[in-house]
C-alpha cells in the first residue's frame, strides 16, 4: 500500500515563498509508484491541504488529518520542507514528535539549536570548530559601535540571529553604517550577532544520511558578483555556485572532515548544509542549515547531482530513512 506523505511549506517567516518552492519541487518529484504526496500549507492563519485544483481543506492540528471528499487522511510521514519558523527551529518537530508522525528532518532540540546561530556556534567550539570572532546584540541593548569595532574589526557582518535566506544580513565596511545594519537584522529577530569578515573561499558542504550511512555530497563554490553572498546572490542568480569546488584536495579534506564532524556530534538527521570561508586553508564554519533549499537550482540538490542521487532518490531517501525509525 502506497504510504500518505504531507509536504509541509510555507511558515510564519520571510522565507515562505522560497518554502513553497521547495515544497513544490518535492511535491513534483516524489515517486508516485510508492507515495500519495500531499501538499499542505502552514501559515499563521491556516494550516490546510491543498489539492490540484487549488482547494484548501483544513488540517485537524489534534492529529494533523484532513478531511476530504468526506474521507479522514492521515499521514504516514511529514516531509519537511519550511525553511525558517516553524519548521526548522524545532516547533514542526516538536508538535510531529508528539503525535508520533515521522518526519524528514532532525529532531526538535537540533533544529532549534541550529537555527540560532549563536547557540551553534557555542556549542561547536569546544569541539574545536573554527569561526569568526563574534559580538551579541539583542533588542534594546545600548549599541556601543566603538566597543563592537575593537572586537570584530571592519569590515564585519551584521546578522538576525534566527534567520535564513540572508534576510536581515548586511556587511558593514564604516562604523557610521553599524546601527542602520542592526536595526535591519532586528526587523527579523530580537537577536543579533555581529561577526568578524573573514576573507577567503566560501564553501557550501551538503551531509545526509543516505541509505543508513554518514554521507558528505560533492563541495560548492561560492562566488558572489556581489558584496557577499545575499539574497540576490542565492535566489536572483547573481553568484557562481561551482561543483565541485575549486580548491585544493588539502583543503577539500579539511572540510569534509570538518562537516561530517559537525553532522555526526550534534546527532543531526535528514539533511543538511553546512557554510564555511577558508582562512590560511582551514574551514571557519559560518552556519548550519537543516531545511536547506531543494529546488532543481538550489545547492543541495546540484551537489546530489554530481554525486549521482536524483530528485527522487533523494526525496525518498529521506522518507524510507524516517519511516525506518518508526
Amino acid at each position: 500500500m502506497k504510504k500518505n506523505i504531507a509536504i509541509i511549506m510555507g511558515g510564519y517567516s520571510s522565507e515562505y515563498a522560497i518554502s513553497l518552492k521547495t515544497g513544490n519541487v518535492v511535491y513534483t518529484h516524489l515517486n508516485t509508484e510508492i507515495y500519495n504526496p500531499y501538499k499542505v500549507h502552514i501559515f499563521k492563519d491556516k494550516w490546510v491541504c491543498v489539492t490540484t485544483d487549488d482547494n484548501e481543506f483544513p488540517i485537524d492540528r489534534n492529529d494533523f488529518s484532513v478531511v476530504i471528499d468526506d474521507v479522514k487522511i492521515t499521514f504516514d510521514c511529514v516531509f519537511n520542507a519550511i525553511h525558517g519558523t516553524p519548521g526548522e527551529d524545532g516547533y514542526m518537530q516538536g508538535y510531529l514528535e508528539l503525535l508520533g508522525i515521522p518526519h524528514t528532518s532532525c529532531s526538535m532540540y537540533q533544529a532549534a539549536l541550529t537555527f540560532n546561530k549563536r547557540d551553534l556556534l557555542s556549542t561547536l567550539k569546544p569541539y574545536g570548530i573554527q569561526c569568526a570572532t563574534s559580538y551579541y546584540v539583542n533588542a534594546g541593548d545600548d549599541i556601543d559601535e566603538q566597543a563592537i569595532i575593537e572586537k570584530v574589526g571592519l569590515p564585519c557582518f551584521v546578522k538576525a540571529n534566527k534567520a535564513g535566506s540572508s534576510f536581515g544580513i548586511s556587511k558593514v565596511h564604516k562604523i557610521s553604517e553599524l546601527q542602520n545594519a542592526v536595526d535591519v537584522a532586528l526587523k527579523e529577530d530580537d537577536e543579533v550577532i555581529i561577526e568578524s569578515f573573514l576573507d577567503g573561499v566560501e564553501v557550501s558542504v551538503g551531509v545526509i544520511n543516505y541509505k543508513g550511512k554518514t554521507t558528505v555530497l560533492p563541495i560548492t563554490e561560492i562566488v558572489s558578483e556581489n558584496d557577499f553572498f545575499d539574497y540576490e546572490a542565492k535566489y536572483l542568480g547573481k553568484s557562481q555556485e561551482i561543483t565541485p569546488a575549486r580548491i585544493s584536495p588539502e583543503m577539500e579534506a579539511n572540510v569534509r572532515k570538518v562537516a561530517k564532524y559537525i553532522y555526526e556530534v550534534l546527532k543531526l538527521e535528514g539533511f543538511s548544509r553546512s557554510e564555511f570561508i577558508f582562512k590560511d586553508n582551514e574551514p571557519y564554519l559560518l552556519e548550519v542549515n537543516t531545511i536547506p533549499g531543494m529546488t532543481e537550482e538550489s545547492i543541495l540538490p546540484q551537489q546530489a547531482k554530481v554525486a549521482g542521487i536524483s530528485l527522487p532518490e533523494l526525496f525518498g531517501n529521506a522518507i524510507e530513512l524516517a519511516l525506518s525509525k518508526k
